[in-house]
């Protein structure tokens, strides 16, 4: 009979999950206190809550429910969240899980060969998001876009950081605000400070989570985020954090020809004002069709598209101009000048 084979040595590690008290929390600890292998020595459940009106749904962690605590920040956002777990642990590791994904059955012994196999100059290791898709339709643009975190890098939805790499870097810029760039803005900034940052074995599921017609609108907010890394990190960040570019460029030519439609019809100068309006119908109609075509192409989807496709450009030019303004002054954490 063969003996079972030994779990990888590794340090301690700790868990930090933000959350906002969305119902997924559970499922995440549900699933964290069910993988195989080394638990983590604590488990720190950030409330980010601006006014918390309930109990969050720790039970479902089971077994792990001891090692749990809970710290509030009251609505600062996941990188203030993120660094006030990190300043409560302990452990030489720090493991970032969202609220919103499930770690798999395997999940800690994976974790564990990670962390033994990280050598002393690797401040941190990756986890692999898969994210479900229908199998009997073709995914919706909220769904593709969701997709997308398989790829991205260093993505902070699962992220195992070495805390002395995280100490050296000045832990989480509190600028970002949002659950967006702050992930690569850390990882460019360890890197920086001499650290590598790999991609581990382990797998953790990222369902896709709910969302209304306008959540594309919504993420238009991200352009002001953009602006901040282009202050901190210069105009080359997109490569060396491994980002796609969007699609500001065409929102701007797109939204500067409506501007200029309107301009010149209040002008009188009919003909330009056509001109203009139909070169802007022509680039709204490319981007819906750009959203439209790989998609299910259901009526709703087809309307949410062509709706949000008209809105998007002058949404994403308003927050990029709304971020040139905000972080005009901004430097690279810690540097005051």
């Amino acid at each position: 009979m063969t003996a079972p084979e030994p779990h990888p040595v590794a340090e301690p590690y700790a868990v930090v999950v933000p959350t906002i008290g969305r119902p997924c929390l559970s499922d995440c600890l549900r699933a964290l206190a069910a993988t195989a292998g080394p638990p983590p020595a604590e488990v720190v459940v950030v409330d980010d809550r601006p006014a918390p009106d309930g109990e969050l749904p720790l039970e479902a962690a089971g077994e792990l429910r001891p090692r749990i605590r809970v710290l509030a920040t009251g609505g600062r956002g996941p990188a203030a969240a993120r660094n006030t777990g990190l300043r409560a642990v302990a452990a030489p590791w720090v493991v970032f899980l969202d609220d919103d994904v499930q770690v798999l059955p395997d999940w800690g012994t994976e974790l564990a060969a990670d962390l033994a196999a990280a050598d002393a100059r690797t401040g941190g290791v990756q986890g692999r998001l898969t994210v479900p898709l229908p199998t009997d339709r073709r995914p919706t643009d909220w769904e593709r876009g969701t997709a997308g975190l398989e790829t991205a890098a260093w993505a902070t939805a699962d992220m195992a950081y070495r805390a002395l790499a995280l100490k050296e870097a000045g832990g989480f810029d509190e600028r970002f605000r949002r659950a967006f760039r702050e992930d690569a803005d850390l990882a460019l900034r360890v890197m920086a400070a001499g650290w590598t940052l790999v991609r581990g074995r382990r797998v953790t599921r990222h369902p896709v989570r709910p969302a209304d017609r306008w959540a594309s609108l919504r993420a238009q907010r991200g352009n002001a985020d953009d602006v901040l890394m282009n202050r901190l990190h210069g105009a080359d960040w997109w490569g060396r954090a491994r980002a796609p570019r969007g699609r500001l460029p065409a929102h701007l030519a797109v939204t500067g020809l409506a501007l200029a439609a309107t301009a010149l019809a209040a002008c009188g100068r009919r003909r330009a004002a056509g001109l203009a309006g139909a070169l802007w119908a022509l680039g709204t109609a490319e981007f819906a069709h750009a959203r439209i075509a790989p998609g299910p192409r259901t009526r709703q989807e087809v309307v949410t598209m062509a709706l949000t496709s008209a809105a998007i450009p002058p949404l994403a030019v308003r927050h990029w101009l709304t971020g040139q303004v905000t972080h005009r002054a901004a430097r690279p954490l810690g540097r005051t000048r």
